[in-house]
């Protein structure tokens, strides 16, 4: 959590460590598919192939969660300025303390959520 508490300096930290990670996972992708790009290997009769593979989707896979938290991060960063953040997006009460705490982009209170 941020030195100060407030919401907008909480949710500035995690929008950095989201572009933070964006960009470190980016360059590991770029990295995996230089690596694999001058052998153009057919990943069935490859030795490497399936490992190369299976590094490139694990690292699609973290990529798509990393834009998905920054995508979290901008909406809450937007209900912030405009008078919204802290109330369920479902049914307008007050989200908890506890649960904004623990996800600073909750956009629904713990009952809104739990019947998704």
């Amino acid at each position: 959590m941020s030195a100060d508490g407030s919401p907008a300096r909480l949710l500035a930290e995690e929008r950095q460590a989201a572009q933070d990670r964006l960009a470190a996972l980016e360059r590991d992708f770029s990295a995996i598919v230089d690596a694999a790009g001058p052998a153009n290997a057919d990943d069935e009769h490859d030795p490497e192939g399936a490992t190369t593979a299976f590094e490139r989707q694990h690292v699609a896979a973290m990529l798509d969660q990393a834009r998905r938290q920054l995508t979290r991060v901008e909406a809450a960063i937007s209900r912030l300025a405009a008078g919204q953040y802290g109330r369920c997006e479902r049914c307008g009460q007050p989200i908890a303390a506890a649960r904004l705490a623990a996800r600073p982009t909750a956009s629904t209170c713990i009952r809104c959520a739990s019947r998704q």
